[in-house]
């Protein structure tokens, strides 16, 4: 995790709600994120936050490629409830739920905070070309990082479908059932190794879940951690005033892993 940078205060924060339970670990470790990344040296320059962790929403997988029940109504009752008790921005420390965050946008007065956009704003940042994707199918097949990618001049590389299916989605699998986790670094590493051999200059984290298994990945290529750009986008977006929040674009980050 990075130090954060100073950074001025304009306003009382915005009140941060979080969409999570898309897995429970993953909503853990950005609410630590959000913590880490706040300039604050006492409890009351916190972020106020609300945190709506429901592991009962469908998975985001499943409605995207294979036919599941959509996560869609779930996601906005979780967030008109975070709405309702205060919150004022949104967070989804989740990759694959942001297909659906057309719909969670329109269903709520809450400014939503896009991941995506905010990890390859991150990347176009540095000299990369060639983005590395590891992420789940559904991140994959809807195609989130593709277009992003492109507005901002970047290309995406993804794993191979053998490698997607053998060496990603088992990782995640591990990771999300707390087991066999030296086993998901050494698929990850595998993973990362052979994305930088296909040309990825730098790759992303693109699941919430994959940090927990980085590992050894993280000595074969520059990591961007997408959990870790939102967390400090919300940072930027709680404290700072709408007019300002470009002044600090670059200058509150994320340090890769």
């Amino acid at each position: 995790m990075s130090t954060p940078l100073a950074l001025a205060r304009f306003r009382e924060p915005r009140v941060l709600g979080v969409l999570g339970g898309m897995g429970p670990l993953a909503t853990a470790r950005f609410y630590e994120a959000v913590v880490r990344a706040t300039p604050a040296d006492h409890d009351q320059n916190h972020i106020p936050t609300v945190i709506g962790s429901d592991p009962r929403i469908p998975d985001r997988t499943a409605a995207i490629v294979g036919g599941g029940a959509s996560p869609v109504p779930a996601m906005v009752a979780v967030a008109r409830k975070l709405e309702k008790s205060g919150a004022e921005i949104l967070a989804i420390p989740c990759n694959t739920a942001h297909a659906f965050l057309p719909q969670v946008r329109a269903a709520t007065g809450l400014a939503c905070i896009d991941m995506i956009g905010e990890t390859l704003d991150r990347i176009a940042r540095t000299d990369a070309e060639r983005v590395g994707i590891l992420g789940t199918r559904g991140t994959r097949a809807a195609g989130l990082y593709d277009a992003a990618a492109a507005r901002r001049g970047l290309q995406v590389v993804y794993p191979s479908d053998r490698d997607q299916f053998r060496l990603i989605d088992e990782a995640i699998g591990f990771v999300k059932s707390g087991r066999r986790l030296s086993l998901a670094e050494d698929l990850v590493a595998s993973a990362a190794s052979r994305l930088r051999s296909a040309g990825a200059d730098v790759l992303v984290a693109a699941c919430t879940e994959l940090p927990i298994a980085l590992g050894s990945a993280t000595r074969l290529a520059k990591v961007i951690d997408s959990l870790e750009c939102l967390a400090f986008a919300c940072v930027r977006a709680s404290l700072t005033d709408v007019g300002d929040r470009d002044r600090f674009a670059g200058e509150v980050v994320p340090t890769a892993v």
